[in-house]
């Protein structure tokens, strides 16, 4: 666009107009679109280029690494940065979008990575579904269209699928994929399939009745849909701005439906299927990836309540997501803005994935990032195409040893163990560095006395990317690294260098304690620090003091419960009005399974409750990396869905069914779940996988008694604890005839069995 760029002007039914302005006018093509946007009636482009966030989900298999993206108004985006598919229906002579039409979305099953968005216009309805079938080497993007004639009269529908230069991905996303324009410079139809930029796109499995294309100059689709004027099957566009459209004629009986779809490659090369039908292949391949996914998301089962689905249904697709966004054994958080793997957020869905039955991707991850080790024994923050970054993050050493100590006790692979041990060695020498050095007689003075003996300053958080800080974070993550590392030389034999590493972390954990309460003085707060230095404030970050850290019997108890108490002031001024905000990070969903920890259920349940209605859209079950207030103001969200954000949501959830912990090695039951999900048919889990084995447990009222069960081959050396799910004070308890004692209102026993629990 060297010396001008085109801009539409609105021709009513007639199409468009193109009259060329100066360069100011779409100084980046996405300025132009909106521009654009502007001139013609709203729905001719997608919601973001008329100033309305967009919301989308991820459609991929398993390990794929590449998916496509689905919006919530039924444009499907073919590959990262791509080009999209957008339906558009004419009826009677006018062109319908989606601005015309009641939308609504949902997931086959409520949860299964299968999105469908319904259009529901005058005497008919459009269902749109996207899904991917195939595997890492060979996948393939599925657009699905069913149109119904819902009239007792037969109607003739025209369905258009353009194919636009614009991505699903909005344009506000910047980070390392610009969201928005996708340029097309040369599209055509040869017959049997679409071109575009040269490369194979898009295999109908139906062939249209008729294909347009243009470039911009002689109008654009999906308008020129209704120009009178004879359209070519091919365009060339040096703008990059061509368009096109696959276009049905379809007669629609009374009460008639009717299916189109068709087929893009995510990777290998996707070629025509081979199928009379176009409606029986895409009912037969829809079909084989549900049952697919049914069985990857259903290793634990829940039982819950009808209140309970919602919450379980976001657990399954979560795990979906996770699974999605992964790239071989690649964890990554995103496909598109955060395209690159962190360890910190690998570490983390890595734990979500060993609870629900998927240790072996945790595995494989490992096995992966570990080598990528720096001859210092630091290990980078994160590695894309181009290798390891070699930012310094100072989270990243514990949170691999973490990682590492994870799997041997998920799945007890003896061989993996000894192969990490000289990466965890080298780990934990790397931190030995980092703390030993902030251990001067520059920090014994007053003034700096909260910085002595902490690991380094980096900006592994994101909120200190400025400038480096004494991040609590990272000292939360290296305590729990030399606390692995303990266990890790502890299990191989290696007695000199357990001894060596027990020296160490409780050198480190006396200095990281005094810390605390000596920033808290310096600062003049109550509170945890995010930064020692800094003395802000952070309970989202603190979370990880608790879990994964483990450490919270030892934290500093009064600075403690105030961080928590001051977390929900805040939250619940947000949740009701009483304070402005804008937006929020998701990763707030670490703080259910802290208030579980602590004992909280009422809080727990209450912020679980508020973040689940801000899914957007709430039927797909998923979070961007920012939520704002104001749903339809448009910000950068970061990916959606986010992966590292879902492993927040579902260790949480997890946490309220049951969670270990480690102070005596005891797992919790039923700490966090609503006491109203006991009556009835009651609540359970069934193979939950934890580091002692699979558990199983269910409870439910009957008559006036509450009946526990426990089964499962899990034995954790400090056996049961069931928390009391009600405010009044429980009966007598008796597992096969014996009387139990309950302490702070919870049981504890020492294995399976069913327990009986008198109601008052």
């Amino acid at each position: 666009m060297a010396a001008g760029v085109f801009i539409l002007s609105a021709a009513m039914s007639s199409g468009v107009q193109a009259r060329l302005e100066p360069l100011a006018s779409g100084a980046a093509p996405n300025a132009f679109f909106a521009t654009a946007a502007k001139q013609v009636r709203r729905g001719l482009y997608p919601r973001a280029f008329v100033g309305e966030q967009p919301y989308w989900t991820l459609v991929g298999t398993d390990g794929g690494g590449r998916g496509g993206l689905i919006s919530e108004d039924g444009a499907i985006e073919l590959a990262k940065g791509g080009a999209s598919v957008e339906p558009f229906v004419i009826d009677a002579g006018r062109l319908v979008t989606w601005a015309d039409v009641a939308l609504t979305q949902s997931l086959q099953d409520g949860y299964l990575p299968i999105p469908t968005i319904t259009w529901r216009g005058p005497g008919w309805q459009l269902r749109v579904t996207a899904f991917a079938i195939g595997d890492a080497r060979q996948s393939q993007l599925v657009g699905r269209y069913e149109i119904r004639n819902l009239t007792d009269q037969p109607r003739t529908l025209t369905l258009a699928l353009a194919i636009r230069p614009i991505q699903v991905n909005g344009p506000e996303q910047f980070l390392n994929t610009t969201g928005g324009f996708s340029p097309i410079e040369t599209l055509a139809f040869d017959g049997g399939r679409v071109v575009v930029n040269g490369q194979t796109a898009i295999w109908p499995l139906r062939r249209p009745d008729q294909f347009d294309a243009s470039a911009l100059e002689a109008g654009f689709v999906p308008a020129i849909l209704l120009s009178s004027k004879s359209v070519a099957a091919e365009a060339r566009d040096d703008h990059g701005t061509a368009s096109g459209a696959l276009i049905y004629h379809l007669a629609l009986p009374a009460r008639g439906a009717a299916s189109v779809g068709w087929v893009a490659p995510l990777a290998g090369e996707a070629s025509l299927p081979v199928s009379a039908d176009a409606e029986v292949w895409l009912e037969r391949k829809q079909a084989l990836v549900a049952r697919a996914w049914r069985a990857r998301l259903g290793r634990v089962a829940f039982a819950v309540p009808m209140a309970g689905r919602p919450v379980v249904n976001t657990l399954k697709t979560s795990l979906a997501y996770m699974l999605m966004s992964r790239d071989g054994p690649m964890l990554r958080p995103g496909t598109r803005s955060y395209d690159r793997s962190w360890i910190r957020d690998g570490s983390m869905i890595s734990e979500a994935l060993m609870r629900l039955g998927a240790a072996d991707v945790a595995a494989d991850y490992l096995r992966w990032y570990a080598p990528h080790q720096f001859a210092d024994g630091r290990i980078p923050c994160c590695i894309d195409a181009r290798g390891a970054d070699p930012t310094p993050e100072n989270d990243s050493d514990g949170e691999l040893i973490f990682l590492a100590a994870e799997v041997y006790r998920y799945t007890g692979d003896m061989v993996l163990l000894r192969q990490m041990w000289p990466h965890v060695r080298a780990a934990a020498g790397h931190l030995d560095a980092l703390r030993l050095a902030e251990q001067s007689s520059a920090n014994q003075s007053p003034e700096r006395r909260m910085l002595y003996g902490l690991v380094s300053p980096s900006i592994s958080h994101e909120g200190y990317s400025n400038k480096p800080a004494y991040s609590y974070w990272d000292d939360f993550w290296a305590l729990r690294g030399y606390h692995d590392a303990v266990f890790i030389a502890r299990t191989l034999g290696i007695e000199g260098d357990q001894a060596r590493l027990t020296r160490a972390r409780d050198e480190f954990r006396g200095d990281l304690h005094a810390s605390l309460q000596a920033s808290a003085m310096a600062h003049g707060i109550d509170f945890i620090p995010g930064a020692a230095d800094l003395g802000d404030f952070d309970a989202t970050s603190t979370t990880i003091a608790l879990s994964p850290g483990g450490d919270s019997q030892d934290l500093p108890k009064d600075l403690l419960d105030h961080t928590f108490e001051r977390y929900w002031r805040e939250f619940t001024q947000r949740r009701d009005g009483s304070a402005g905000w804008d937006a929020y990070t998701p990763y707030e969903l670490r703080a259910i399974g802290a208030f579980v920890r602590l004992g909280r259920r009422d809080r727990a349940d209450a912020l679980l409750d508020f973040f689940l209605a801000d899914r957007r859209p709430l039927a797909w079950n998923g979070w961007a990396e920012v939520v704002g207030r104001e749903k339809r103001k448009p910000r950068f969200i970061g990916d959606m869905p986010h992966a590292w954000v879902a492993s927040d949501y579902v260790r949480s959830v997890l946490d309220m069914f049951a969670f270990e912990r480690e102070s005596d090695a005891a797992l919790v039951l039923g700490a966090g779940l609503p006491p109203s999900w006991f009556s009835g048919s009651g609540v359970g889990i069934g193979d939950l996988r934890t580091p002692y084995g699979r558990l199983t447990w269910a409870a439910k009222t009957r008559g006036r008694k509450l009946i526990l069960r426990i089964s499962g081959d899990a034995r954790p050396p400090g056996g049961y604890l069931f928390a009391w799910p009600f405010t009044t004070t429980p009966g007598a308890a008796r597992i096969g005839g014996r009387r139990l004692i309950w302490s702070s209102g919870a049981l504890h026993l020492d294995g399976p069995g069913t327990v009986t629990i008198d109601l008052p």
